[in-house]
């Protein structure tokens, strides 16, 4: 629903995300966007669940924050309880992590290029004008992607045409179509709606990497020390993973196979359908390089280790944080100093012992819901006092952007060679400076480009271990602190991972073997908060100052720079009663 005024355009909710996001943007006479207010309208209240309960279980209430970023909820949990116990974990489930985590990144980015982020760009009903062979051609320009025939293309646009026609456009409905902003040709609009149907089929096979490693998908299994997948040895030839099905659910030959078909279905997809697309669709949006950019400063917690969590030298991106655009200098962050990361509820319908205004650390942060707002239905939320569910993180009282942009210029600044020519690549042929990067459309390339670095570190994580495997190491958990009697008394922990959305951190404290505090921070309370106690912007109603827009009751503008930064507020807020009564039920008919 969008509703407008002389002054402010509203969209509630923004569709094609995770959760329910609301956006305020004021304008001038012009449609010209001079101040937007993001508010999250869901509150969420894992942390009060988490109160009590043993750390060892805390993964499975975690993941449950989300319904598609399970698997990073439920592994940041892992670590946080690992961090305050000191536990390290073998090598062989460090890189079966690091393929669950990166597969989540691979399908994740793609999904949302397609399904979540490509139509702000592609005019659907477009592509019926199209013509199946130029669109052949064209495709066959860009890559070896095997469907990519006149024929294939005529019958998508058949399948196109039959949901126009009978009214319903399904998944594809209550789209600007026509929308004067668009500007594809039918041919590049026909491929990008083929790519479209491909992804859907394609991401179910991929996603069967997790159901190997995890037992299914969504909601992967875990385990404190370690993965829950044993690996299968044949007795007779030790160093070789059972055949068959006799291993029963253990990690076997045909197990490691399906990861193995897993990855280079990836691969193909990324290289022959997503980095192509993603280029061919900015060419056409050159002047989205210059807008959208946010707050200048961003912020990365590492990822992918080769050795434990406490070597991040061994990570394969970099944690620290980069201010004001300055690629020449990177900060470190300190996650035990509370003087760095702190959550603030000056906007927030929240409440702190210390009152509104101070912020808190998250191993001392508190989760006292306080609404203030109107009561439903309402025009228009009072933006300059509390106006979201989400709190307002801030690094060393700045505001920072996490995701995909923020790890992309952390790898470019630290000099990592693939993504120094990747980028350089991506610009030239763009013909744009480095600067593009600092953008709506900067924001959705890094993900492509980050999806085509961690797809091709796939296949060394993989090898490395297999050879672990055929030289007889098999060990998957550490269980040497299981036992709650060797715990101490007080202990607490972060777990940091980069999710596909961003940073993400699961804060935790135990005290006499149950947990006396529990805090999230994710990556769209990081990017979607509300304005703080000093008027400081957001990520997201940063970007969104300063957009004109061509057609106040269609705000296109909005949803392509918000959808760049990959909304989950699902994540960020979620549905609860102080007294544990259920308050939505939704039926499946």
């Amino acid at each position: 629903m969008n509703q407008t005024t002389s002054k402010r355009v509203i969209v509630d909710p923004v569709t094609r995300i995770e959760g329910h996001l609301r956006i305020e943007a004021e304008t001038d006479a012009s449609g010209r966007i001079t101040r937007a207010s993001s508010a999250g309208t869901m509150v969420r209240g894992i942390e009060i669940i988490m109160r009590g309960r043993d750390p060892r279980e805390a993964w499975a209430l975690a993941q449950r924050i989300c319904g598609v970023c399970t698997l990073v909820h439920g592994l940041a949990s892992v670590r946080s309880v690992e961090s305050a116990l000191k536990i390290e974990i073998p090598a062989n489930a460090q890189l079966i992590r690091n393929l669950m985590i990166g597969a989540q990144y691979i399908h994740d980015h793609v999904m949302h290029f397609y399904h979540l982020h490509a139509l702000d760009w592609v005019d659907v009903v477009s592509a019926l004008k199209a013509d199946p062979k130029a669109t052949s051609a064209l495709a066959q320009s860009l890559s070896g992607y095997a469907k990519s025939s006149p024929g294939y293309f005529s019958d998508v646009q058949k399948k196109l045409k039959g949901f126009v026609d009978a009214g319903q456009l399904g998944i594809f409905a209550n789209g600007y179509w026509g929308h004067p902003a668009y500007r594809l040709p039918p041919e590049a609009n026909l491929m990008a709606v083929a790519h479209y149907l491909d992804a859907l089929a394609w991401q179910r096979d991929v996603v069967k990497l997790h159901a190997v490693f995890g037992g299914k998908n969504p909601h992967p299994m875990f385990l404190v020390g370690g993965v829950p997948c044993a690996i299968s040895i044949d007795p007779n030839n030790p160093g070789s993973p059972m055949q068959g099905a006799n291993s029963g659910t253990a990690l076997n030959v045909v197990g490691l196979q399906t990861v193995q078909n897993a990855i280079n279905q990836m691969r193909e997809f990324v290289d022959q359908v997503y980095v192509p697309d993603t280029l061919v669709i900015a060419g056409f949006y050159k002047d989205w390089f210059n807008q959208g950019e946010g707050v200048g400063n961003f912020l990365t917690f590492g990822e992918f280790p080769s050795g434990g969590m406490s070597d991040p030298s061994s990570h394969m991106i970099p944690s620290g944080v980069i201010l004001d655009r300055d690629l020449g200098k990177i900060h470190p962050i300190d996650l035990n100093a509370e003087s760095e990361i702190q959550e603030f509820v000056s906007h927030a319908w929240y409440d702190y012992s210390v009152g509104k205004e101070q912020g808190l650390h998250p191993y001392k942060g508190e989760t006292k819901l306080d609404y203030t707002g109107p009561k439903p239905p309402y025009d228009y939320l009072d933006v300059d006092k509390e106006y979201s569910w989400m709190k307002s993180p801030r690094w060393k009282g700045k505001a920072v952007e996490v995701g995909p942009l923020a790890r992309v210029l952390m790898l470019y600044a630290s000099g990592h060679e693939q993504t120094k020519e990747l980028v350089g690549m991506t610009l030239k042929k763009l013909d744009l400076p480095v600067q593009a990067l600092y953008s709506t459309l900067g924001r959705t390339a890094a993900r492509t480009l980050e999806t085509k670095l961690v797809a091709d570190q796939m296949q060394g994580w993989y090898d490395q271990l297999v050879a672990n495997i055929k030289a007889g190491d098999v060990k998957t958990v550490n269980d040497t602190l299981w036992e709650p009697s060797t715990w101490p008394t007080h202990a607490q922990g972060v777990g940091v991972m980069e999710a596909p959305r961003g940073g993400l951190s699961h804060w935790i404290v135990i005290d006499n073997q149950k947990i006396s505090n529990y805090q999230a921070i994710v990556p769209s309370t990081w990017n979607a908060g509300p304005r703080d106690a000093q008027g400081n912007q957001g990520p997201y109603e940063a970007a969104l100052k300063g957009h004109r827009l061509q057609d106040v009751k269609q705000p296109i503008e909005i949803l392509r720079t918000v959808h760049s930064f990959d909304p989950c507020i699902a994540c960020a807020v979620h549905v609860t009663d102080p007294h544990g009564e259920e308050l939505v039920q939704v039926k499946v008919v």
